[in-house]
């Protein structure tokens, strides 16, 4: 099975104003109360942008890339609530919502599904969540990781592939700034929130994984988990990501910080501790310039339907350029390539850059 693996997809604020149908611009940050001032930003540091772009404008040479490698399955984190609503969530500095007019911006990459256990798909309460359920569902795009009730964000998407299918779950951690009151319950929609990252939470899962998987099925296990900033892992992540594994998951998907953090192969298994942002609107916005959040991972991984053995992993580096991402210069792909090589050195990862521009796993 070919497999897109894609971290954060963050299509409000700023990516959503300059889309064909802008939804309301107001917000309530400390020091910004008008998503175009993201728009101004990106123009301030690259030049103008067209306004309105088309839906696939985000996306960029992505998409080539994409159809390229033909993936079976194509997942991604999506941290925004697709929604009207003006009910924002109190107690947080910042809320990403798109318009539902504009869900076409994820039909334009033919995701066929979207992880949303995660510290921003609430950002305009239940109601936005619920929209947000409404609008995806409509788009024909699977979801994982929240639903109308605490049955349905634990229920995983199902996918057929390669004879078999593709089972994920998704589920969010609160190190990621998860709020714990966004769990859902029996009877109010929100999240699967994971209460600890113990051996007992980890069996939990590894028990809803055995009574689903089957034959060919592959088992992903997607996951917002961990801060912002810098490479390190939390032991009990990869404690709590060997344990999936070792109980019949093949495939950790980690997300939340906004660049990629190392990479491990664990028992023939892929274990993405942070897949990094794939589209946002930081560009312009200083700080944290050391880990070059401009830059940002397709994750192209091959796996064995019949085992969950990965046979193949590609990492096709990009740049964000007025708000689109494009192919990452020579000299930025070998500095990517010689990161994650840094990174991933005491867990035995290495890659290395090829003339294609894609970096591949050696070992």
């Amino acid at each position: 099975m070919r497999l897109f693996l894609g971290g954060d997809v963050m299509l409000g604020r700023g990516v959503d104003q300059i889309l064909p149908h802008p939804g309301d611009p107001v917000l309530r940050e400390r020091s910004v109360h008008d998503a175009r001032t993201y728009v101004a930003l990106a123009e301030a540091l690259n030049g103008p942008i067209p306004s309105p772009v088309g839906y696939s404008w985000p996306w960029g040479d992505a998409l080539a890339i994409l159809d390229s490698f033909r993936p079976d399955v194509r997942l991604v984190n999506l941290e925004t609530s697709v929604t009207r609503s003006d009910h924002f969530a109190a107690g947080k500095g910042i809320h990403y919502r798109m318009n539902p007019d504009n869900v076409a911006a994820l039909s334009a990459a033919r995701l066929d599904l979207c992880s949303l256990a995660n510290n921003h798909i609430l950002d305009f309460g239940v109601g936005g969540l619920e929209e947000t359920l409404d609008a995806l569902r409509r788009a024909r795009v699977a979801v994982a990781g929240a639903g109308r009730n605490a049955t349905a964000a634990v229920q995983p998407a199902l996918l057929p592939a390669d004879g078999g299918r593709v089972v994920v779950f998704a589920f969010g951690a609160t190190s990621s700034g998860v709020p714990k009151g966004w769990a859902a319950t029996a009877t109010r929609p929100g999240i699967a929130v994971l209460p600890d990252l113990s051996e007992h939470t980890a069996d939990a899962i590894i028990a809803r994984v055995s009574q689903v998987k089957r034959g060919r099925d592959v088992a992903i296990v997607s996951v917002h988990w961990g801060s912002n900033w810098g490479y390190a892992v939390a032991a009990g992540q990869t404690r709590f990501a060997h344990r999936l594994i070792d109980g019949g998951v093949d495939v950790v998907h980690g997300h939340s910080a906004h660049h990629p953090r190392p990479i491990e192969i664990y028992r023939d298994r892929l274990v993405l501790y942070s897949c990094g942002d794939l589209i946002d609107d930081y560009e312009g916005i200083s700080g944290y310039e050391q880990y070059r959040d401009d830059l940002r991972l397709l994750f192209l991984a091959t796996v064995e339907s019949t085992t969950g053995r990965l046979t193949g992993l590609r990492l096709a580096p990009l740049q964000t350029h007025h708000l689109r991402l494009r192919p990452a210069t020579a000299e930025d792909s070998e500095w990517l390539c010689r990161t994650l090589n840094r990174v991933c050195r005491r867990y035995g990862t290495r890659f290395k850059l090829y003339e294609d521009g894609l970096l591949e796993l050696t070992c």
